[in-house]
């Protein structure tokens, strides 16, 4: 099949009580991994792009490797996102490049602004086909070029989101409830509490709307421990416990997204690899085990945490 938007994945996901990994995308290993998993599994999957994997590997080089994915993987539904889109010049340029979803996060400006850019992009998107995730509340962390202080970080009001989705037509809304981007989230000892009552209430307002969590990583230490043990310098990436996540997942989230962990793994593969293999230069050699790290985690995620697993 060809790509799609994330509509139909969203309305099953709600209606079933799971929610669809959006894995974040840098080169093909990823891609590989991350959709060998997902076809595998019988599992519906988003791959998303950030504006800085964009300007790394160029445009049109990851929409022809996610082009390859969805020849390879006929059978499971893929979209194409851009996750955290700037400006409406990049969500446009995304749009007319296929993506078939984008992502416009304004989340950082005044409301009415945000409103007013959300709705500038959903018109557009809407003309051409393509489905729009907006963002209300402000996410703490550093992920690519998003970048916040926690003490700037604002979980999202309830009570402004029936009012941010009918002004702006948005297709489905990130909130802020206590998850962060990046690995490096707490102080080591504390366990994070997602907010779950600001996520019902949300629920309650807009009932059968998607919503999204980012910043929703939740790092095993040993990838942690095998970085340091190989040259790292890494504290605990203590991120949120996957017990957290799946309870998300059988509420109104129907999207997690995932970055951070697939970093690791394959940072944590790549060093060990070179630790014992110290002579080696060819990228195949390093390379392959890291593509099976990125499949084993995206695996993981789906069975034990995502619950999308035969959902494609």
């Amino acid at each position: 099949m060809p790509l799609v938007t994330t509509t139909e994945m969203f309305k099953k996901a709600y209606d079933g009580g799971y929610a669809v990994g959006a894995f974040n995308v840098n080169n093909m290993e990823i891609i590989q991994g991350i959709t060998e998993a997902a076809g595998e599994l019988k599992a519906p999957v988003i791959l998303q792009v950030s504006k800085g994997a964009r300007a790394y590997a160029n445009h049109t080089y990851l929409v022809k490797l996610v082009e390859a994915a969805v020849i390879e993987n006929p059978e499971i539904p893929i979209a194409l996102h851009l996750d955290h889109g700037d400006s409406f010049e990049l969500c446009k340029s995304c749009i007319d490049g296929g993506f078939t979803s984008v992502m416009i996060d304004a989340s950082s400006k005044p409301y009415e602004e945000n409103i007013a850019l959300t709705r500038k992009v959903v018109e557009y998107a809407h003309d051409h086909g393509v489905v729009v995730e907006a963002e209300l509340g402000t996410l703490a962390g550093v992920e690519d070029e998003v970048s916040v202080d926690a003490d700037k970080a604002m979980y999202t009001h309830p009570e402004e989101v029936v009012d941010f989705a009918t002004r702006t037509g948005c297709d489905s809304l990130a909130i802020a409830i206590g998850t962060s981007h990046g690995a490096y989230k707490f102080k080591p000892g504390t366990k994070p509490q997602l907010r779950f009552d600001v996520l019902e209430e949300c629920a309650k307002q807009l009932p059968g709307f998607p919503i999204v969590l980012h910043g929703s990583s939740s790092v095993p230490q040993e990838f942690v421990a095998e970085i340091n043990k190989y040259g790292g310098n890494m504290p605990g990436a203590i991120g949120i416990p996957e017990e957290q996540l799946r309870q998300a997942a059988r509420s109104a989230v129907c999207k997690i997204n995932i970055d951070s962990d697939i970093r690791l793994a394959m940072t944590a593969v790549i060093r060990k690899y070179f630790a014992e293999h110290p002579d080696h230069f060819d990228p195949r050699q390093y390379l392959k085990p890291a593509r099976q790290a990125v499949k084993d985690m995206v695996a993981h995620k789906i069975v034990d945490v995502l619950g999308c697993n035969g959902k494609a």
